[in-house]
């Protein structure tokens, strides 16, 4: 079994949380969004992991993030340890690797009864400056309901590039205003701060797993 981070109210809709490739579980931005998605407005509960690779630089490893698809056995162990914790199905996600990890076992889960809902915060639509390798191919069938909180100017994936991918129907894609990969923006440009953009995917993420 792995370490579990939980947060938020213990009635509340369950979000198991990955880690993206280069931060651990308990990063600034990690922790942020947690704790915002558990104050009492949005009521959400999150149990945060690290996939084994993280958990090693903890030891000293600086191994470097391995294949996204090495990683399914690891996330499906995790929900399996969540689900018999809460006793039901829970929402599955991550920030950028992590939510496209969970993308890849979403679907065998929800159909299992032990997903109900996916959420993608900063989804790698393909490597910076590199539009023409996407990570779409599965997203076209996705079932699970899905939302995806997206920078207007992420690098890994822009406001004018991912209307135009196939993406399943299943998949709604929350636009967050001048927010780049970690939904920073630029107050000179846009007039918000990163707080204000943090926020609006809280409340958006909130909403869905509510709904």
């Amino acid at each position: 079994m792995v370490e579990l981070l939980w947060e938020g109210p213990e009635d509340g809709p369950v979000l198991v949380l990955a880690h993206g490739a280069g931060a651990p579980m308990d990063s600034d931005w990690m922790d942020r969004v947690c704790a915002l998605l558990a104050e009492p407005a949005r009521g959400v509960r999150t149990a945060r992991f690290e996939f084994a690779y993280m958990a090693a630089r903890r030891e000293g490893s600086r191994k470097p993030p391995p294949r996204a698809d090495t990683l399914l056995a690891e996330y499906r162990a995790v929900v399996d340890q969540v689900t018999d914790a809460v006793g039901g199905p829970v929402a599955i996600g991550g920030k950028s690797m992590g939510g496209r990890v969970a993308s890849m076992v979403a679907d065998d889960l929800h159909r299992a009864g032990l997903v109900s809902a996916l959420v993608c915060l900063g989804y790698p639509f393909h490597p910076p400056g590199k539009p023409e390798r996407l990570r779409t191919d599965h997203l076209a069938h996705l079932e699970t309901p899905t939302l995806i909180c997206q920078g207007t100017r992420d690098p890994f994936g822009t406001v004018d590039e991912v209307p135009g991918y196939d993406l399943s129907p299943s998949i709604r894609v929350q636009w967050i205003d001048d927010g780049e990969h970690e939904l920073k923006p630029r107050p000179r440009v846009s007039g918000r701060s990163h707080a204000e953009n943090l926020a609006e995917a809280a409340d958006a993420v909130a909403s869905f797993l509510r709904a």
